[in-house]
């Protein structure tokens, strides 16, 4: 893979360096400009405003969302707004309340118009890809996998106050952003599948930062040789280089897809225009692409299964020393490893808007078909939607996947963060979704127990679980390309269970809301100073979302701020509830407070009406899920402001603001460990972008230090002001 990391020029369909006289218009010929361009309801192109053509939200999302729009005024939804039921659809955990969230959306898209798919028919991308895509077209999901760019449609995924937003008519704000090329040659040789050139694409990525927040934009001779499941299923996985979207050339191959999919009037041809100019440039020959794997704890640590195969013990041990510094459980994985230096798997899942596409699953079922996989490896599959499961029974692929010993399933997103098939302690599993960050399968490390997770492509997977667990490279079995029977889509099932209300809403339809379903707690505007205690300091490189705030078990009370709040931090910091209740809990009669306030007055620092709350800080916090739970429960519990080196997706932050919790960027990490901060005149140095003034206060000593909020738009500063976003649409 090759970087060009200064601007290039397409001329010819060739990328080329640019000259002078070639940047002035060049930017405006790309797909992204002519797409953004196309959604873009502000006057000033520097930051755009962009209405989205649908959204979409799953079960751990939707209800907060919603009654977020309906305490600040919503009355029907604008748009079509779709709510799929496939993270919690196995309505196990927790008794009835899963079921009562769906009943909730169920009614929610009668009283609005929204349209309503029923738990196990599709996993949130899957339906969107099939039903809400279009050439042209911008969707906008709470679920940071909402990227549908293989397709012709920009898909942005963000937290649920950008939701809220446009259900209430308003827009999303950005600057404009960088797009850079992604540059597709060659062809995949046999046993190469999406995920491995997705995992290559992101270990060459990730780690330096290159595509942070930027839109990645595919085009080139490579594309022609991609079917369009194996293009959606790289597009998916984009979300791990942090970018912010994506869009592919579209041709008769996407045309295609939207015919048998009943949708020919969605399909339009895109196509790079001559002299259109980009940020930089990735060029990835597809045939050197090789059988991937990703090592836990994230898909960034991916190398080619050769490569691992070769130094299996020491790559392992590796891995035990990163579980360990990261949740402080023992585990061991160098046993593994036999005499013969093959290494032992215990479990293998294919599963998600990444693996479960269809032609992922039917080559999985070839690779396995006359084979058994044994009784100490098991493989679980879960086809993204019930269109795609009627499929590969009809063509004998779920038949050959059964009689090997694989166990079929409905769709289901459970695997991908922590509901379904958590590994026994001390386990290796291989999946085919999208994630493998830490304890994300479901182990509890606050229980000793832990498992590693690598990511590889269901080829790959299939062919491991074809050796009964012996670690192998569907390319090692492989000498010429698998046949896929064609997919032929049968939309009489959407149509006879999916509730399509857009532009039907039933005003005086009444909500049914069951016993753990409580509205947001009350909170109050920022007050002209602050003060705030530092109650978890964590120093990891990166802070994941699934670590400020657990997936899996706690989505039992997703629908509940308070109860799910009692989860924050729970698997990185488990002191971090204690201490920002007693934080919430203080008044200016507290020990504390008098100490930090008298050392306040010895430097005659005003210490007049302030706000009090506690906070966080970490080195680069928010990687990885859209929920804006990551933020919300911090804001139930009194979070007030996180302290940061940088923020690690744009979505993270932009929860932050939403819920009036102040995104500061910092210099020095030790001035924030043990300590309260105070800020003087925040409410002035917001409204005028005039510089901070804070101070830390450790042992009774107090030192001056620098913090900065980074640019804000207007409308950012106004909802940090109200105090969250409920508040500012409430103020107007």
């Amino acid at each position: 893979m090759k970087m060009q990391l200064e601007k290039i020029i397409i001329k010819d369909n060739r990328p080329v360096p640019v000259s002078d006289e070639d940047i002035k218009e060049g930017k405006k010929k790309t797909l992204t400009y002519h797409i953004l361009n196309l959604h873009n309801k502000a006057q000033d192109d520097r930051l755009l405003e962009i209405q989205f053509d649908s959204l979409t939200s799953h079960d751990i999302t939707y209800v907060g969302i919603i009654q977020t729009a309906i305490a600040s005024g919503m009355k029907k939804f604008p748009v079509p707004y779709v709510l799929t039921n496939c993270h919690n659809s196995l309505c196990a955990v927790g008794g009835t309340i899963n079921e009562d969230d769906h009943m909730f959306a169920l009614s929610a898209s009668h009283k609005y118009g929204g349209i309503y798919v029923p738990a196990s028919y599709a996993v949130i991308h899957s339906y969107n890809r099939e039903m809400m895509s279009g050439s042209n077209r911008m969707i906008l999901g709470s679920d940071s996998h909402t990227r549908y760019g293989a397709l012709g449609t920009m898909g942005i995924g963000e937290g649920g106050g950008e939701i809220a937003k446009q259900l209430l008519g308003r827009k999303y704000e950005m600057p404009y952003p960088e797009v850079i090329l992604i540059y597709l040659s060659g062809k995949p040789k046999p046993g190469i599948g999406p995920h491995d050139v997705a995992l290559k694409l992101i270990s060459e990525t990730y780690e330096k930062g290159i595509l942070k927040n930027k839109v990645l934009e595919f085009a080139g001779p490579g594309i022609k040789n991609l079917s369009q499941d194996f293009r959606n299923g790289i597009d998916v996985m984009t979300t791990e280089t942090t970018c912010l979207s994506s869009i592919w050339e579209t041709d008769d191959i996407t045309k295609e897809y939207y015919e048998m999919h009943g949708r020919n009037d969605a399909y339009e041809c895109l196509q790079v225009q001559d002299g259109a100019i980009y940020d930089a440039m990735i060029e990835l020959d597809l045939g050197e692409v090789e059988s991937m794997i990703a090592l836990p704890m994230h898909p960034s640590l991916a190398m080619p299964i050769r490569e691992f195969k070769k130094n299996a013990k020491m790559y392992l041990k590796e891995v035990e020393e990163r579980i360990h510094s990261q949740t402080g459980v023992q585990i061991n994985l160098t046993n593994k490893v036999d005499e013969e230096g093959n290494i032992h798997v215990d479990q293998g899942i294919i599963a998600g808007c990444s693996g479960g596409i269809y032609e992922n699953i039917v080559a999985a079922s070839k690779i396995l078909d006359g084979k058994e996989i044994g009784n100490q490896f098991t493989l679980n599959v879960y086809p993204d939607s019930m269109p795609s499961y009627l499929e590969l029974m009809k063509n004998g692929s779920q038949t050959r996947l059964i009689k090997s010993g694989a166990v079929i399933k409905p769709a289901f997103c459970g695997p991908c963060f922590g509901a379904g098939d958590t590994p026994s302690n001390g386990s290796l599993s291989i999946r085919h979704t999208t994630r493998n960050f830490p304890n994300r399968e479901g182990s509890k490390p606050q229980e000793d127990q832990a498992c590693a997770i690598c990511l590889m492509d269901a080829r790959s997977i299939a062919a491991t679980a074809r050796n009964k667990g012996i670690l192998t490279a569907a390319s090692e079995i492989l000498e010429e390309d698998i046949y896929l029977e064609p997919y032929h889509f049968d939309q009489t099932l959407y149509a006879n269970k999916v509730y399509d209300g857009f532009g039907k809403e039933e005003g005086n339809y009444e909500l049914i809301e069951g016993p753990n379903i409580k509205p947001w707690p009350k909170q109050e505007p920022l007050k002209n100073n602050l003060l705030t205690k530092v109650v978890s300091f964590l120093d990891d490189p990166v802070t994941t979302t699934d670590e400020l705030i657990p997936s899996g078990e706690t989505s039992s009370y997703r629908s509940n701020p308070l109860r799910l709040a009692e989860f924050t931090l729970s698997r990185k910091d488990p002191s971090y509830v204690k201490n920002a209740k007693e934080v919430i809990n203080m008044d200016e009669s507290s020990d504390q407070i008098k100490r930090v306030i008298e050392c306040l007055k010895d430097r005659h620092i005003d210490v007049s009406e302030y706000s009090l709350g506690s906070s966080i800080y970490a080195n680069k916090p928010g990687d990885g899920s859209a929920r804006e739970q990551a933020a919300s429960c911090q804001r139930v519990l009194g979070g007030i402001a996180n302290f940061a080196q940088e923020y690690a997706t744009k979505r993270y932050r932009s929860n932050c603001i939403n819920w009036g919790i102040l995104p500061f960027v910092v210099e020095d990490k030790e001035d924030f460990k043990d300590a309260w901060i105070y800020i003087v005149n925040i409410r002035d140095a917001i409204i005028s972008d005039t510089e901070i003034k804070a101070y830390s206060i450790k042992e009774n000593v107090v030192k001056e230090i620098h913090l900065s909020l980074g640019t804000l738009s207007q409308k950012e500063k106004d909802i940090l002001l109200s105090g969250s976003l409920i508040n500012y649409y409430k103020s107007e």
